[in-house]
């Protein structure tokens, strides 16, 4: 292994490979990790196509990629849990370890964070990456490089999940059968929830959802928030609505109509992001007296039990795969993303043979 060649993000459109440099450890608990796959997320063709995301803008050429598992190559002095050989999935963004987020156990609310392609920071579509140690994952014998690459988006549904306080007997909805949508439905179904609905103007994600993780499906319509909730509500049989509603999806009228299939009572979470402003059913929030939640990545036990729940068969991963392609073809990959042609695309690694 020897290839650093990377995949950079120049402009808006504009990709290219370079052959950088290969990096060296920064300090004594870093290790150096040869990147075997990579999953392309829909963070990565937005900064791809639009060259931002909020505040976030690619001013200087950016690697891309953060969804990666691959093999240690170098320790350092100080690392003692980890040796050369070891298959580790990388949680691509690490904290300062020192504010009050981070002492508070919030680290995702880190403003210090440094997070894998998100400028100015380079991501993981390269041979080689520079991680702590603590922020590297062994995977069991038993799960592979390409499941490990899927551990990020699987943590960032944990996450939310965790934040919906799901419980064994809850009916969930989940607006968005994208793979985040669909890893939320299989955590869930892992914590104990009997009646899973997923959500989605794709009848094809929606076919793929009920075979994964949902006990039910519904294909949202062109009617008004109000009548897309009382019509999800009658088809699920869910007469007082749901306990639980997450939106995976980040659009309006996603949200408006869970508010509206939340339960008095319930609980929903925002994990998907979309238009920084909405219109929003506040009264219908306030009347229920729901309990509502942001989302964002992924805090302190995530990923270890993304980890385990891969490894216990609890959520098959491999299912989301919808394929595997060499480094050179990862503009494509990304054309095929963005078109929706695909689920999870993986992209191996620059030395992967």
């Amino acid at each position: 292994m020897s290839s650093n060649l990377s995949f950079v993000l120049n402009k808006p459109g504009d990709v290219s490979f370079e052959e950088r440099p290969k990096p060296t450890l920064k300090t004594p608990h870093d290790v150096l990790v040869a990147i075997n796959y990579t999953g392309i997320c829909g963070s990565d063709v937005h900064y791809w196509v639009h060259g931002a995301i909020g505040k976030f803008v690619v001013k200087d050429p950016m690697v891309l990629g953060h969804e990666s598992a691959g093999t240690i190559v170098e320790v350092g002095e100080s690392v003692t849990h980890l040796k050369i050989g070891d298959r580790v999935a990388l949680e691509p963004g690490y904290p300062c370890r020192r504010c009050i987020n981070c002492t508070a156990g919030k680290y995702n609310l880190c403003p210090d964070m440094v997070f894998a392609a998100t400028p100015p920071y380079d991501g993981t579509l390269a041979g080689f990456w520079v991680a702590p140690a603590d922020f590297c994952f062994k995977l069991p014998d038993n799960v592979s490089q390409q499941e490990g690459a899927l551990i990020e988006p699987l943590a960032v549904a944990v996450h939310i999940v965790k934040q919906a306080n799901v419980k064994p007997g809850n009916s969930v909805v989940v607006m968005g059968a994208g793979p985040v949508g669909l890893l939320c439905a299989a955590v869930a179904k892992a914590y104990g929830a009997t009646k899973i609905v997923s959500v989605d103007i794709v009848q094809s994600k929606l076919d793929f959802a009920k075979d994964f993780a949902s006990t039910h499906v519904y294909t949202s319509q062109r009617i008004s928030p109000e009548e897309n909730a009382k019509a999800l509500l009658e088809h699920a049989d869910l007469p007082d609505g749901a306990d639980v509603v997450i939106d995976a999806s980040g659009a309006e009228p996603s949200i408006q109509a869970s508010i509206h299939v939340v339960k008095v009572g319930g609980s929903y979470v925002q994990g998907g992001m979309g238009k920084s402003d909405i219109s929003f059913p506040i009264m219908a929030m306030c009347i229920k007296e729901m309990t509502m939640s942001g989302s964002f990545r992924y805090g302190p036990g995530d990923y270890p039990l993304a980890v385990e729940l891969v490894a216990s068969g609890r959520v098959d991963v491999k299912k989301l795969i919808t394929g595997v392609v060499g480094f050179k073809e990862a503009e494509q990959a990304f054309k095929k993303v963005k078109e929706g042609e695909a689920i999870k695309v993986l992209i191996a690694g620059p030395n992967e043979s």
